[in-house]
């Protein structure tokens, strides 16, 4: 379903970026033979400025190589002129995952002195969370740039008066704009939000305004019962209370 389309270009980016992430931490932690710690910043540091690398800094570039061969070399073996655009659109996409990665690195450090008065400090590097990579291409996401599916030197704009604005290699392209989303296409294997819970409250994607795209919804309650105030009786069973409680429950229509 829905190739091309911004939404897959999300799913590539965010693949290659975990494999990269996953394999890298792998290695840090010391369970695969091909890797290990980053061990090209031992030694160095400043000395002057009262810190040194040390501990296990994540060295991913085994991660970003096991990536592109994991992802992109079964993409480039495809041929036919009628994919090549969709497998260049794909491929830039895998690396802009992988970027993401590497541009969110981040430096830690631990301090060493009497006292804690850190007149030491062993920094190494690290990744960030995979959520905050997430975030970083979830907002690359809502700003991906469209581009031509005729595939000529190089990628480019769709948009002819913006074909002059260079892409960057973080950016997330798509070829073809995304189907609706919001009505069920049993062809396209799009379930549609209709009958989907939501949430009246919010403003955010689970929000009945966003999630029943304007269709409006249902409210009923429902009502849950359970064990409630618990409390262990000597000797030797658990008495508890049978609670109900009624709760809205709101879906789309």
């Amino acid at each position: 379903c829905c190739a091309g389309t911004k939404e897959t270009a999300f799913i590539s980016a965010v693949t290659a970026a975990g494999l990269v992430h996953s394999v890298t931490r792998s290695c840090s932690a010391g369970n695969m033979t091909e890797c290990s710690c980053d061990l090209t910043l031992r030694h160095g540091g400043s000395a002057s400025e009262g810190w040194h690398w040390g501990g296990c800094s994540d060295d991913i570039h085994y991660g970003m190589s096991f990536s592109r061969r994991f992802l992109d070399v079964p993409l480039k073996n495809i041929t036919g002129k009628s994919g090549s655009g969709l497998v260049a659109m794909n491929l830039h996409n895998n690396e802009a995952g992988r970027q993401a990665v590497a541009k969110l690195m981040s430096v830690d450090c631990r301090c060493h002195g009497v006292s804690g008065s850190c007149a030491v400090k062993t920094c190494w590097k690290t990744m960030s969370s995979f959520e905050k990579i997430g975030r970083f291409l979830k907002d690359k996401y809502e700003n991906s740039i469209q581009i031509s599916d005729r595939l000529k030197k190089k990628l480019r704009r769709k948009e002819k008066s913006q074909r002059k604005i260079p892409i960057g290699k973080e950016d997330l392209l798509y070829v073809n704009k995304s189907p609706n989303y919001c009505v069920e296409d049993q062809k396209l294997g799009i379930p549609g939000t209709q009958g989907r819970e939501c949430n009246r409250t919010s403003q955010g994607p689970d929000g009945c305004n966003l999630l029943c795209c304007g269709r409006g919804y249902n409210t009923h309650v429902v009502r849950h019962v359970e064990r409630c105030e618990c409390k262990f009786v000597w000797c030797c069973y658990v008495r508890c209370r049978r609670c109900e409680t009624m709760t809205d429950v709101h879906t789309c229509k």
